[in-house]
């Protein structure tokens, strides 16, 4: 009972996909590359990932998802598994993406601006044909 009781929840190729919205294949291409450990498996060969698992992946996505090149993932995820001797070579690739992520951030509320200057000008034509038709249309 007790070693039940205390086993970390598994899943299967297929859940760890449908939890993360990753590919069967792009987890196993990630698994290939290195990006994820060699997962456990079972007797019969079908890979078992773990909640740590699961969270990995995740936090893997997030850098993908900032812009973090798969190189640049690679090197975070050697030094990750290297351990603490690698911490401050991890807090200096974190805070010079965290960086990156700020300069793309700016980046886009810049063209935000633009967009948003774009929808005044466009809605003040609409408006400007409307009134129009309805003084056409009172004459």
């Amino acid at each position: 009972m007790f070693y039940a009781e205390h086993m970390e929840k598994t899943y299967t190729t297929s859940d760890v996909a449908r939890l993360t919205g990753l590919s069967i294949d792009t987890l196993r291409y990630y698994e290939r590359i290195g990006l994820i450990h060699e997962v456990d498996r079972l007797s019969n060969t079908h890979r078992r990932y773990t909640d740590s698992d699961v969270q990995w992946i995740q936090f893997l996505l997030r850098l993908r998802d900032t812009g973090m090149s798969i190189q640049q993932m690679l090197s975070y995820a050697r030094l990750q598994r290297l351990g603490e001797s690698t911490l401050r070579e991890r807090v200096a690739l974190l805070k010079a993406h965290h960086e990156q992520v700020e300069l793309h951030i700016q980046q886009l509320q810049e063209y935000l601006v633009v967009i948003d200057h774009k929808i005044t000008t466009y809605e003040g034509a609409l408006l400007t044909c409307e009134t129009e038709k309805v003084e056409e249309s009172a004459r």
